[in-house]
């Protein structure tokens, strides 16, 4: 998608770009992007975003679904992060309510010092979500933390039988229904407000004049031709991809704060499982010496999570690997003995990079101690190519007040004073109310229904207005899963889907929780196509390819 038509479909269109100067030209269309795409385009500023593959395809798909406030960075002190979390996540619960729900946690406590230490950092938790500055909406705070005695604890989640000896705390964090569809919305409202933005075109080269950045050159990767675009200003949001994208332009990264050559980003390796469902309705949080896990409840599934291992590879390379499985199914196991999980119970797994800035006297620093705060670098003010700009390190829960810091830097830069960010409380398109109410004309099944109001908000008239003209739309791909024709057919009209790995993965959850069977695949297969004009071959191949990203954890028959 690129460009806005008609306020229900966008269309994508990198030939916009080379003829039109932008403001802002944003590289990486992850959560950081996407949110700073956003800002930016509600500010009034001229906007483009370019994802070299799809959006929130990588660190910010790859995440454990969580909107939180960091409950473990109060042992690092980080209170003011801690603080800034606990106000972003009042204000997605408010932006995205279909999106970001409240989930309950269970810690499992076996002796009084754990458990009072847990009380009082909790107790915090609290005090800092209540003291979180004021809001311009109604948004209501989660319930505080709350104790469980033994019987409560086996009784609430029977799982924990065996480990909560002195029973459970509970408090409540929130999770994302699909973080890839809350990056989508960010996007969709950046398209409505005016910014042009592009899937699968990639960065090759910057345009310099001296030391000034003027613009970009990019490829269009799904026909090859090249592009340009002139920008006052640049964004390096590309995550993981950081420093390869500062080595295009021809300068050293930041060198005052960081020495010559000293990459900004260290990458720290994170594989989530999904199994069979080991709990009801709580999330478990185990944070023992001898395990340090969560187990999520996701679509009737659990989501375990998750390990967090140095990588220094290629960002493109990072895969799950068997030993990852075995070490996470090990580490639940320890600490969760009742779990039991065994390598058949595990449906899908996936890896991300979290990004987390490098610390130049420490380079070997443990990276789950690590801050998941941010940074943003201004290359021009510390020696290097002026009007380019990282926003370095960050999490999800914090992307939307990452993106206000990046565009009030970028508007002193550009107006000499930023104009007022409008995020804070803005709607995201998705919850805003629908111009026509189609969602009692067209009858669908209640848990359908529920289904698709999560995914889509009140854009979920747009997939009724395509079942009033095909009924057969509404028929779901498997009987296993909730995913219905409409949402295929959506994805590649309105939502950019481009492949079917898109459609099954990012903008639908057909393939998230494993392999839906053949049928379901090949179903999905025929309406991308028939949507996007692919022939047989097209078709044959889109479906191989996602096979093959489901095949590791298909069971041997």
């Amino acid at each position: 998608m690129a460009e806005a038509d008609n306020g229900a479909v966008l269309r994508r269109a990198p030939d916009r770009l080379d003829r039109q100067d932008v403001d802002i030209l944003i590289v990486g269309g992850g959560a950081t992007g996407a949110a700073i795409a956003w800002d930016a385009a509600l500010r009034g500023y001229t906007v483009a975003l370019i994802e070299k593959g799809d959006f929130a395809q990588a660190t910010s798909g790859a995440s454990s679904k969580m909107i939180h406030g960091g409950l473990r960075y109060l042992a690092n002190l980080e209170i003011g992060l801690v603080r800034e979390a606990l106000r972003e996540r009042r204000i997605w619960r408010h932006a995205a309510p279909h999106l970001v729900t409240p989930l309950p946690f269970l810690i499992p406590t076996s002796g009084w010092i754990d458990k009072l230490v847990l009380r009082v950092g909790l107790g915090l938790y609290d005090l800092l979500s209540l003291s979180a500055p004021k809001l311009p909406f109604a948004a209501p705070h989660l319930p505080r933390h709350s104790a469980l005695s033994r019987k409560e604890a086996a009784a609430t989640e029977p799982v924990l039988a065996g480990i909560a000896t002195r029973g459970a705390l509970r408090y409540y964090d929130c999770q994302m229904h699909m973080p890839e569809r809350l990056a989508w919305e960010m996007l969709r409202g950046a398209a409505e407000a005016g910014a042009t933005i592009l899937n699968y075109a990639e960065l090759t080269a910057f345009r310099q004049n001296g030391r000034q950045i003027t613009g970009a050159e990019f490829i269009d990767r799904l026909n090859g031709r090249p592009h340009t675009v002139n920008a006052r200003c640049i964004v390096n949001a590309t995550g993981p991809w950081a420093d390869k994208l500062i080595q295009l332009a021809q300068t050293e990264p930041n060198a005052k704060a960081h020495p010559p050559g000293a990459p900004l980003i260290r990458h720290s390796k994170g594989i989530h499982l999904i199994t069979r469902p080991l709990s009801h309705r709580h999330a478990i949080a185990v944070l023992d010496r001898s395990a340090h896990f969560f187990v999520l409840p996701w679509r009737g599934h659990s989501l375990l999570a998750t390990t967090d291992t140095p990588f220094t590879g290629n960002p493109d390379d990072v895969r799950v690997e068997e030993a990852d499985i075995a070490l996470l199914l090990d580490t639940v196991n320890t600490g969760l003995p009742d779990a039991r999980l065994t390598r058949d119970d595990v449906l899908f797994g996936y890896a991300g990079l979290r990004p987390l800035v490098a610390d130049p006297a420490n380079p070997t620093a443990d990276t789950y101690g690590a801050s998941r705060g941010s940074e943003i670098l201004d290359h021009g003010a510390e020696g290097g190519p002026a009007g380019l700009i990282s926003a370095i390190g960050g999490k999800w829960t914090t992307s939307r007040s990452l993106a206000e810091k990046v565009v009030d830097r970028i508007g002193m830069q550009l107006d000499h004073s930023p104009r007022p960010c409008l995020t804070a409380h803005r709607l995201l398109p998705g919850s805003e109310p629908p111009e026509h109410a189609l969602t009692e004309t067209v009858s669908l099944p209640d848990d359908t229904r529920e289904f698709l109001w999560q995914c889509y908000g009140n854009r979920m008239d747009e997939l009724l207005g395509l079942i009033a003209e095909t009924p057969a739309l509404a028929a779901p791909l498997t009987t296993e899963r909730p995913e219905i024709g409409a949402q295929i057919v959506y994805a590649a009209r309105a939502e950019m889907a481009l492949t079917l790995e898109d459609a099954v993965f990012r903008r639908t959850g057909l393939c998230t929780l494993g392999d839906p069977g053949a049928t379901a695949i090949a179903a999905a297969a025929e309406l991308m196509a028939a949507a996007l004009g692919w022939d047989d071959t097209h078709r044959l191949a889109q479906i191989k390819q996602v096979e093959e990203k489901l095949a590791p954890f298909r069971k041997t028959r």
